[in-house]
Protein backbone atom coordinates (compact mmCIF):
# COMPACT_ATOMS: atom_id res chain seq x y z
CA UNK A 1 0.00 0.00 0.00
CA UNK A 2 1.85 3.49 -1.07
CA UNK A 3 -0.25 5.49 0.41
CA UNK A 4 1.48 4.53 4.13
CA UNK A 5 4.48 5.88 2.41
CA UNK A 6 2.48 8.88 0.70
CA UNK A 7 1.92 9.70 4.58
CA UNK A 8 5.38 9.27 5.93
CA UNK A 9 6.42 11.74 3.18
CA UNK A 10 3.40 14.06 4.44
CA UNK A 11 4.36 13.98 8.19
CA UNK A 12 8.36 14.72 6.67
CA UNK A 13 6.65 17.89 5.15
CA UNK A 14 4.80 18.84 8.15
CA UNK A 15 7.96 18.71 9.90
CA UNK A 16 10.33 20.43 7.83
CA UNK A 17 7.35 23.22 7.66
CA UNK A 18 6.85 23.33 11.34
CA UNK A 19 10.42 24.51 11.91
CA UNK A 20 10.18 26.81 9.06
CA UNK A 21 7.34 28.37 10.07
CA UNK A 22 7.25 28.04 13.79
CA UNK A 23 4.17 26.17 14.44
CA UNK A 24 3.75 23.32 16.88
CA UNK A 25 0.72 21.36 16.18
CA UNK A 26 -1.28 20.71 12.70
CA UNK A 27 -5.23 20.58 13.00
CA UNK A 28 -6.30 20.24 9.64
CA UNK A 29 -4.48 18.89 6.04
CA UNK A 30 -5.84 19.92 2.83
CA UNK A 31 -4.90 17.44 0.12
CA UNK A 32 -5.77 18.20 -3.45
CA UNK A 33 -5.28 14.67 -5.08
CA UNK A 34 -5.85 14.61 -8.91
CA UNK A 35 -8.48 12.09 -10.44
CA UNK A 36 -4.95 10.64 -12.34
CA UNK A 37 -2.80 10.46 -9.26
CA UNK A 38 -3.06 6.83 -8.55
CA UNK A 39 -4.19 7.44 -4.82
CA UNK A 40 -7.12 5.78 -2.78
CA UNK A 41 -8.44 8.02 -1.26
CA UNK A 42 -9.51 5.92 1.95
CA UNK A 43 -6.70 4.19 2.08
CA UNK A 44 -4.67 7.42 2.66
CA UNK A 45 -7.30 8.76 5.30
CA UNK A 46 -6.70 5.14 7.17
CA UNK A 47 -3.11 5.49 6.79
CA UNK A 48 -2.69 8.96 7.91
CA UNK A 49 -4.21 8.30 10.98
CA UNK A 50 -1.80 5.66 11.51
CA UNK A 51 1.37 7.65 10.46
CA UNK A 52 0.24 10.74 12.43
CA UNK A 53 0.27 9.01 15.69
CA UNK A 54 2.75 10.65 18.08
CA UNK A 55 3.74 13.62 15.87
CA UNK A 56 2.39 17.14 15.44
CA UNK A 57 -0.42 16.06 13.31
CA UNK A 58 -1.73 13.82 15.49
CA UNK A 59 -5.66 13.96 15.51
CA UNK A 60 -5.86 16.70 12.69
CA UNK A 61 -8.09 16.64 10.23
CA UNK A 62 -7.64 15.21 6.46
CA UNK A 63 -9.73 17.30 3.90
CA UNK A 64 -9.42 15.87 0.33
CA UNK A 65 -10.40 18.35 -2.55
CA UNK A 66 -10.29 15.85 -5.59
CA UNK A 67 -9.13 17.72 -8.78
CA UNK A 68 -10.51 16.24 -12.26
CA UNK A 69 -7.90 14.76 -15.00
CA UNK A 70 -7.13 16.61 -17.56
CA UNK A 71 -5.34 15.42 -20.98
CA UNK A 72 -4.37 17.31 -24.20
CA UNK A 73 -5.59 15.47 -27.30
CA UNK A 74 -3.53 15.61 -30.26
CA UNK A 75 -6.02 14.95 -32.86
CA UNK A 76 -8.88 17.73 -31.77
CA UNK A 77 -5.65 20.17 -30.50
CA UNK A 78 -7.87 20.67 -27.13
CA UNK A 79 -7.77 19.75 -23.66
CA UNK A 80 -10.49 17.01 -22.39
CA UNK A 81 -11.38 16.09 -19.43
CA UNK A 82 -10.46 11.72 -18.25
CA UNK A 83 -11.33 10.09 -15.46
CA UNK A 84 -8.85 7.73 -15.85
CA UNK A 85 -5.27 6.84 -17.13
CA UNK A 86 -6.08 5.93 -21.07
CA UNK A 87 -9.69 6.47 -21.44
CA UNK A 88 -9.99 8.25 -24.98
CA UNK A 89 -11.08 11.48 -26.10
CA UNK A 90 -14.86 12.07 -25.49
CA UNK A 91 -14.59 14.03 -28.73
CA UNK A 92 -13.08 11.99 -30.88
CA UNK A 93 -12.43 8.73 -29.64
CA UNK A 94 -8.70 8.71 -29.66
CA UNK A 95 -6.10 7.14 -27.51
CA UNK A 96 -3.67 9.72 -28.03
CA UNK A 97 -4.00 11.62 -25.05
CA UNK A 98 -1.06 13.56 -23.08
CA UNK A 99 -2.05 13.86 -19.72
CA UNK A 100 -1.37 17.77 -18.11
CA UNK A 101 -3.91 17.70 -14.73
CA UNK A 102 -5.03 16.16 -12.31
CA UNK A 103 -1.88 13.39 -12.13
CA UNK A 104 -1.08 15.09 -8.93
CA UNK A 105 -1.06 15.19 -5.14
CA UNK A 106 -0.24 18.29 -3.31
CA UNK A 107 -0.70 19.74 -0.07
CA UNK A 108 -3.03 22.80 -0.75
CA UNK A 109 -3.36 24.38 3.06
CA UNK A 110 -2.81 23.62 6.56
CA UNK A 111 -4.82 24.79 9.65
CA UNK A 112 -1.92 25.02 12.47
CA UNK A 113 -1.06 26.47 16.13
Amino acid sequence: MHEMSLCEGILQTLEQQAEVQDYQKVRTVWLEIGALAGVEVEALRFSFDVVMEGSLAEGATLEVISVPGQAWCMPCGINVPVEQLYDPCPHCGSHQLQVNGGDQMRIKELEVE
